[in-house]
């Protein structure tokens, strides 16, 4: 594999302080991040960590704990103690968080709106890949 910037084989690591979009698509992309936020976003108050987790079927405690602390770190989650006994501890999106649930909840819409054709896309792909279907000449 070839090093030169005009080498078509060379890979081109953008780093993430060149490129803001790919640290942003990095937390995003999580599994369970959208399912979270929206989550949070469709609550539309604070929501407690069981709470949270009985509303997203198939996450374990571990991951939610550590989706959370990922989204805190990011400032897209709020996390509240209360000093209670036990403390009680809520989640919620921050002002930064909310702004992006509503791209996370565009991005969902697109996806309902255009599952079949992509499923479709998928299928042909495959039937033709497996040689079932004879390629379509242009």
């Amino acid at each position: 594999m070839g090093t030169g910037k005009d080498d078509p084989g060379t890979v081109w690591a953008i780093p993430p302080e060149v490129c803001p979009a790919r640290t942003v698509v990095e937390v995003l992309a999580n599994k369970w991040v959208m399912y979270v936020m929206g989550m949070l976003r469709h609550h539309g108050a604070p929501m407690r960590f069981n709470q949270l987790r009985r509303s997203l079927p198939g996450i374990t405690q571990k991951m939610l704990t550590q989706t959370l602390r990922m989204l805190e770190r990011d400032g897209l989650v709020c996390r509240t103690v209360h000093p209670t006994a036990p403390p009680q501890v809520e989640y919620e999106l921050t002002p930064l968080g909310r702004e992006a649930g509503e791209i996370a909840h565009a991005v969902g819409e697109w996806s309902a709106a255009h599952a079949d054709e992509i499923l479709a896309a998928r299928r042909d792909f495959d039937n033709r890949a497996s040689g079932e279907l004879e390629p379509v000449s242009p």
